[in-house]
């Protein structure tokens, strides 16, 4: 599936299934709060916290999956493509740290 196709999936599900989208505030909160799920799981996995019994049925994945989902929500919502913008978004990087990384000592 393409960026542009999931953008167009998402859409669809969210005016059926969804009914209809969150506001942007209310998406850009959970966003916030499936971030931190990622984050949770990350510190367990591999940080020094371990998981509690609860926490056994994880799935990063899954949990990666609802950000990209929320983000996508807001992509939609805002009128961003995101094929577009993470296109721009590599051809900035690629000239602002075409040597940056490479004369980085702490990456050798």
């Amino acid at each position: 599936m393409t960026i542009k196709e999931a953008q167009e999936v998402v859409d669809k599900w969210i005016n059926s299934t969804g009914v209809r989208y969150f506001n942007e505030l209310t998406n850009t909160a959970m966003l916030m709060e499936e971030v931190g799920e990622v984050a949770r799981i990350m510190a367990r996995q591999y940080g020094e916290q371990s998981f509690k019994k609860s926490d056994k049925e994880v799935n990063l994945g899954d949990e990666m999956a609802d950000v990209l989902f929320v983000l996508i929500c807001l992509a939609n919502q805002t009128g961003i493509d995101l094929t577009d913008a993470l296109e721009k978004n590599l051809e900035k990087k690629s000239i602002r740290d075409a040597d940056r990384h490479k004369n980085n000592e702490k990456l050798k």
